[in-house]
């Protein structure tokens, strides 16, 4: 590059700097610019309005020295003359007491007198509403002149005002208001002695809306009292337009005595203060001993200076956002604005990245060493290092590394230390040595070593002390256990209950071991999930009933379903979970449900559902660490700790999991989900164990309906329920869950019934959760009656036939009772109870004359059903007494 290229290329660089500069320098004058026109107008506007004050406080002055000689006029000429005058003509009228109204030919002027007087006062009043008549006759706004006179003490008021209207209510009125305080402030100035003349503050004549100050004059007489003359000089004609007659006041001059003046020539001065917001401009009023003062917001100085200036505002304003502008767009150039970013982002990432190297060269738990050979210095070295390097001699370290391909061992102060060397790729003369300190890190491998053989140790001990412990308590809980079982009584009961409780603690805390040692052993067989569930169920049987609970098992499996798997496991789990459930549930029921699940024929999942308070975050910790937190209880014993982590391990040894949850007040869900193979398909054409069984379940609750139905639909029987029954279907079973129904042969079915009962002839009560208890319970009820169909196809029958035939009736007992029997099924349908009772007390009558005691009993229990309105017991019986009477027939 040459040189005038070099040059140009400096003069383009440093262009935008002058430029920017020239801008600023723009932007300077152009903001003193704008302060100096808003200083100019502000002042401007002040001294216009100083000058209106000044012109405003002279012609009151006029005014004020106008009225003084008006004043002394009307004192010494007016109201003191001695020419006599004829008083024939002249009228006064009582208004209140006390207060006349002088009456006249001119109106210009009205007159009052106050107070007691006497002619020569009505004179006077004359003579001073004459002369006030010439002085104020072009006058526009209210004048007022009030006359202490000292000769009787009574006031006169001579005013432009409608001074009669206004006093007709004096004391209720405001012109009364006026004249007391007149009277007041002129006997107060009477009583000074040493003020001839004073002034009184701005007033405000409310309904005329007038502004004055009043103008108060004493002359002393010997031997009477003081005459007070005072004046209402009104104001509203010497304020101009602009001005509010509200913002000015007249005050007393503070300035002391000896500054003041009473020379007319003395040159006008005006002060301007600022008090809080608002700005005051006041001017002496010359031989009066007052200031005027003039009040104005800030706002109004503000608005009229910006109305005043605002074309040359806007377009200074204009002009400093031009230069703003300018001075933005050359300052942030794009070329120059890249080289200061990008100056300034390498300098802050080289400073990041300095403090990151020296952070992680100090916590390194080596020392580190960089030295630069040539010029025989440290460049970068932790404290680890720099308690080493006065002991080591850097040339013999470097030869003797390189003759031992960059590792030596040094001892410093006894100590052994392992001394790496690399050299540098990016400076050659540069050297990185690394200092390891070998007794520290084998004293720490050591101590690992050690911590670790003593925590296998302790586990290997804990897994023996439990084994062993386990193993030392069983058999004398089991010998305590067999003892207690020998003894008699309540005590002896509640002793076998608590030895078997102990023996059952035993022998889960020897599970629990052999499962975490990982010696447990699973013992697969094929069973039946139903079976396995038939013997679960007298298990728990007495503690839910103990708690008035109800258990209610819903098994959606098949009933011949089989599976491979380990059975004492499964049956341990459910086992110890509804356990659980009965603990913590204080009052509903507890509901196992099992399922197939759909995404896989070998899985099983087993729900168990209780209406409890619901388990806690805590007991559900017990599920990963046994016996860590406290568990629910009830009157009879806590809940067991163990049980949660038990069940856990044990699904996971069945190939599944066990998972809680729980709501407050709504009770508890655990789920265990296990992996066992089924055994095969069973044909469905295989004959099953109710094939042509028709069945009548008369149950309430559909819970238990649905769990009924279902077993026996599994078993192959035809299920009917009494509003699913056409009228006169037979049925062969009758199953119901209320008692007073159970009037005939059936199941009464019950979930806290340990197996079968048997309550009367042909009756039976069974719980409907076992599967074994139910089918042994209906084979019961159909060979009870298949033997009794066989008895009296073989003895009642015939012999009644018999005797039926030789009493002669038989043809009577054809013709008439069939057709009973049919007005039975029509009565029944209808719903007549009261026709239903009588037919069948007619027929019962029938079977007593001819002594056919099994029609009897027959009518007997229908009577009774009709009695309690039981339409499924009178259809059956109804149908019982239809069989019989065809037999007969």
């Amino acid at each position: 590059m040459s040189q005038s290229d070099t040059a140009a290329s400096t003069r383009f660089s440093l262009l935008p700097g002058s430029i920017t500069r020239f801008f600023l320098l723009l932007i300077i004058v152009l903001l003193v610019t704008m302060g100096v026109m808003v200083q100019s107008a502000v002042n401007a506007w002040l001294k216009d309005k100083s000058y209106q004050v000044v012109d405003i406080t002279h012609a009151i002055h006029k005014r004020v020295d106008a009225w003084r000689y008006v004043t002394w006029q009307m004192y010494d000429n007016i109201a003191a003359t001695t020419t006599p005058s004829n008083g024939e003509g002249l009228q006064e009228t009582r208004l209140k007491q006390d207060v006349y109204y002088l009456e006249k030919p001119r109106r210009k002027t009205e007159a009052l007198i106050f107070g007691s007087h006497d002619g020569s006062t009505l004179e006077m009043t004359q003579r001073i509403s004459t002369y006030l008549d010439t002085l104020w006759g072009a006058e526009s706004v209210p004048w007022s002149m009030y006359y202490l006179n000292g000769q009787d003490n009574s006031l006169i008021l001579v005013s432009t005002l409608p001074l009669k209207d206004l006093a007709s209510g004096f004391k209720e009125s405001a012109i009364g208001n006026i004249v007391d305080s007149r009277r007041a402030e002129m006997l107060q100035q009477a009583n000074a002695l040493d003020e001839r003349e004073s002034f009184s503050s701005l007033r405000r004549l409310a309904w005329q809306n007038g502004h004055y100050f009043t103008l108060r004059t004493t002359f002393n007489q010997p031997g009477h009292l003081a005459t007070v003359v005072a004046f209402d000089l009104p104001i509203n004609d010497l304020i101009p337009p602009g001005m509010a007659l509200d913002s000015f006041r007249l005050e007393p001059e503070t300035a002391p005595a000896a500054a003041r003046s009473n020379d007319k020539e003395t040159t006008d001065s005006v002060s301007i203060s600022f008090n809080d917001s608002k700005i005051e401009i006041s001017s002496a009023l010359n031989t009066t001993g007052m200031r005027l003062i003039w009040q104005v917001p800030f706002g109004t100085l503000l608005l009229d200076t910006l109305q005043n200036i605002l074309l040359p505002l806007l377009l200074n304003i204009g002009l400093l956002a031009l230069a703003l502008f300018g001075y933005s767009t050359f300052r942030h150039q794009p070329g120059r604005s890249t080289e200061v970013a990008t100056s300034s982002a390498a300098t802050n990432e080289l400073r990041v990245l300095r403090a990151i190297n020296e952070e992680i060269v100090s916590l390194l738990p080596l020392g580190l060493l960089v030295h630069d050979q040539e010029a025989n210095r440290t460049i970068i070295s932790n404290k680890i290092a720099d308690h080493l390097l006065p002991h080591l001699n850097l040339q013999n370290i470097t030869s003797m590394a390189e003759q031992h391909q960059g590792v030596i061992q040094a001892t410093i102060n006894n100590e052994l230390y392992e001394i790496r060397l690399f050299r540098s790729q990016t400076a050659s003369r540069t050297q990185i040595f690394i200092i390891r300190d070998q007794d520290r890190e084998v004293l720490v491998n050591k101590k690992l070593k050690q911590a670790q053989r003593l925590y296998e140790k302790n586990q290997h001990g804990r897994a023996l002390f439990m084994q062993n412990i386990g193993s030392a308590l069983r058999d004398p809980v089991n010998e305590l256990a067999a003892s207690a079982a020998a003894l008699s009584g309540p005590e002896a009961q509640k002793l076998v209950s608590q030895a078997e409780l102990l023996v059952r603690i035993i022998e889960e805390i020897q599970l629990a071991n052999v499962l975490e040692n990982d010696t447990w052993k699973s013992d697969t067989d094929l069973f039946s999930v139903q079976a396995l569930i038939d013997d679960v169920v007298p298990e728990v049987l007495p503690t839910i009933r103990r708690k008035g609970l109800q258990l209610l098992i819903n098994n959606h499996l098949s009933a011949n379903d089989e599976r491979h798997g380990d059975r004492s496991a499964l049956r341990r789990i459910l086992l110890l979970l509804i356990q659980y459930a009965v603990t913590t549930t204080q009052i509903g029921k507890i509901t196992l449900e099992v399922d197939q699940d759909e995404s896989s024929p070998d899985r099983l999942t087993f729900r168990i559902l209780d209406t409890g308070e619901g388990v806690t975050l805590s007991e559900i910790d017990n599920l990963h660490f046994p016996y860590i937190n406290e568990t629910q209880g009830d009157r009879y014993g806590k809940a067991n700790p163990l049980t949660f982590w038990l069940c856990d391990q044990l699904a996971r040894k069945l190939g599944g999991h066990l998972s809680i949850k729980a709501r407050d007040t709504l009770g508890t869900r655990y789920t265990v989900h296990v992996k066992m193979a089924p055994h095969g398909q069973h044909r469905e054409t295989e004959e099953r164990l109710l094939d042509d069984v028709s069945v009548m379940v008369d149950v309430t609750s559909s819970e238990i309906r649905h769990i009924v139905r279902r077993q026996l639909e599994h078993w192959g029987a035809t299920c009917l329920t009494p509003d699913e029954r056409f009228l006169n279907q037979e049925y062969d079973l009758f199953l119901t869950d209320n008692p007073s129904n159970l009037t005939a042969s059936g199941l009464l079915l019950s979930d806290d019934e340990p197996g079968v009962r048997k309550i009367g002839p042909g009756q039976l009560c069974v719980n409907f959760n076992m599967s074994n208890a139910m089918q042994q319970a209906i084979l019961a009820l159909i060979e009870e009656q298949l033997a009794q169909e066989a008895i009296s196809d073989l003895s009642p029958g015939g012999n009644e036939n018999a005797e039926l035939h030789a009493s002669g009736y038989y043809a009577l007992f054809v013709d008439t009772v069939p057709d009973d029997v049919k007005r039975l099924y029509t009565e029944a349908a209808t719903s007549d109870f009261a026709a239903l009772a009588q037919t069948a007390h007619r027929l019962k009558g029938v079977f007593a004359m001819l002594n056919l005691v099994p029609g009897k009993q027959l009518c007997e229990t229908l009577e009774h059903l009709i009695h309690e309105k039981d339409a499924p017991g009178i259809e059956k019986y109804i149908s019982d007494i239809d069989a019989y009477v065809k037999s007969l027939l």
